[in-house]
């Protein structure tokens, strides 16, 4: 069954007519060729030319790049490019000579950061897209079942909970013993996998480097190197606070999310909804998951958005900024949240145009002026809310 993204279809159509090269980055298994290919449909298919460079043909034809691809014309589509970071300079010299129009779409499995060396060759000619699993604007998904089994396409597509559950394991060992190394990251898959699994236990938490850095036998230094890894491959969310200057002694550390709740379920060995409401981690789940469908939904960039919390026990879980205002959005997992002290702080401190509840419920009510509880799904599915924005 494949699913037509048709969203990040159109996105990804008018960031080609805009930009020669779009950089389309994402996890691996999270749909990124599935996608490129649907694309290509909006192509003629003579002008349309694929190369994957996990495939010995593809990287055989790219031993002389420049020769390959000088005299392409229409959609050039480069899947994996962190395996050959050199193709970036020899697409920028493409993208200056080239007089017809030539697009080239990249697909990588690492972030810019880890990109960086490379990438850096295509400053001010590449346009970057970030690519999560399915989303619960993603055709008709199924909210339960989506975040027990993760958005990744085959773990949410798979036949019951049993094989689901043994596909992310899989993509657990997969991405630990091969494509961690194919980054030039020398690190024991044994070692990564400890911290990763270690790591489950700060979901929704600060994150402490001295204190897990003492359970793991490491240094701080060492452990944040592996969280670095980690979210360079958008396994994990580092979370920045929001600091300014006030009186109020904030919290200046990131917090930590899984950013697919089916990884984080299957590191914790929890392989189905009854498992998981019965678990103590049950509330910090729903709130990774709904943090990252809602910042997914927002259409937010990693840098663009924060949590804020002092020291004395206020917090907020979002906080982001569009047209010149500040908006906040809290998530519960309960049946009927209501007004907290924290909310009525975080609305005063913060000065928020509107601060939206985000739960797993299906009513939408006021809680007060510039409060709302809004059900997860009627918040990404149904665009009303945005109005007041």
């Amino acid at each position: 069954m494949e699913i037509i993204r048709i969203n990040e279809i159109n996105i990804l159509f008018q960031r080609l007519k805009n930009s020669a090269v779009v950089a389309l980055l994402g996890p691996r298994q999270c749909g990124k060729t599935t996608l490129a290919r649907q694309l290509s449909n909006k192509f003629p298919q003579n002008n349309v030319h694929f190369f994957d460079l996990e495939d010995p043909v593809d990287i055989a034809r790219l031993d002389n790049p420049i020769l390959a691809l000088e005299n392409l014309k229409g959609l050039v589509i480069v899947d994996e490019i962190q395996r050959r970071p050199e193709l970036f300079p020899i697409l920028r010299v493409l993208v200056d000579r080239q007089n017809q129009k030539t697009n080239y779409l990249i697909l990588g499995s690492a972030s810019r950061d880890l990109l960086r060396q490379g990438s850096e060759s295509l400053a001010g000619r590449v346009s970057y897209l970030e690519l999560g699993g399915f989303s619960l604007n993603t055709a008709e998904m199924e909210q339960k079942k989506l975040w027990v089994r993760g958005t990744f396409p085959r773990s949410y597509l798979a036949d019951n909970e049993k094989t689901s559950f043994s596909w992310r394991s899989d993509f657990i060992t997969t991405f630990l013993e091969r494509d961690i190394p194919n980054l030039g990251l020398s690190i024991p898959s044994a070692t990564l996998r400890r911290f990763w699994m270690m790591l489950a236990h700060y979901h929704g938490q600060i994150f402490n480097a001295s204190e897990m850095g003492r359970s793991f036998g490491a240094d701080d230094l060492t452990m944040k190197r592996y969280l670095d890894i980690l979210s360079g491959t958008f396994m994990v969310r580092q979370l920045q606070p929001w600091f300014y200057n006030t009186k109020k002694r904030l919290i200046k550390r990131p917090k930590i999310y899984f950013r697919d709740s089916g990884i984080f379920h299957a590191l914790s060995s929890i392989r189905n909804l009854s498992e998981l409401e019965r678990h103590p981690k049950l509330g910090a789940s729903w709130e990774g998951f709904a943090l990252e469908q809602a910042v997914c939904h927002l259409g937010l960039k990693e840098e663009e958005v924060f949590f804020w919390g002092v020291h004395t026990g206020a917090s907020l879980d979002i906080l982001y900024q569009r047209g010149g205002s500040w908006w906040g959005i809290e998530i519960k997992y309960n049946d009927a949240p209501k007004l907290t002290p924290s909310m009525r702080s975080a609305m005063e401190e913060l000065e928020l145009k509107h601060l939206w509840v985000l739960y797993p419920g299906d009513k939408e009510y006021p809680l007060d002026k510039g409060v709302s509880v809004v059900p997860l799904d009627v918040f990404v599915k149904n665009h009303s809310h945005m109005s007041k924005i």
